[in-house]
């Protein structure tokens, strides 16, 4: 299941997979979009989730911290729900 980030729908959404956390939901993250342009500091998350090319998916499990990071980088990922 696809799940793109909307700014209305980010705190539902955030909400769902903490509440299904207890089971440890993993999520693929996928860069979709160029990071030129970007900060430094939202560089760094990239790396820090450790996407390092464009449509390379990495998968984590679905923790507050990486949910944070995922939020501050919707507009350059796509999250899928695993």
């Amino acid at each position: 299941m696809q799940i793109r980030l909307h700014i209305k729908d980010r705190l539902i959404w955030t909400k769902y997979l903490t509440v299904k956390n207890s089971v440890m939901t993993k999520i693929r993250i996928t860069q979709i979009k160029s990071n030129i342009g970007s900060t430094k500091r939202q560089k760094n998350t990239l790396l820090a989730l450790g996407i390092k090319k464009m449509n390379n998916p990495v998968e984590h499990e679905a923790t507050p911290q990486i949910l944070g990071m995922v939020e501050k980088l919707h507009h350059l990922v796509k999250v899928e729900e695993i």
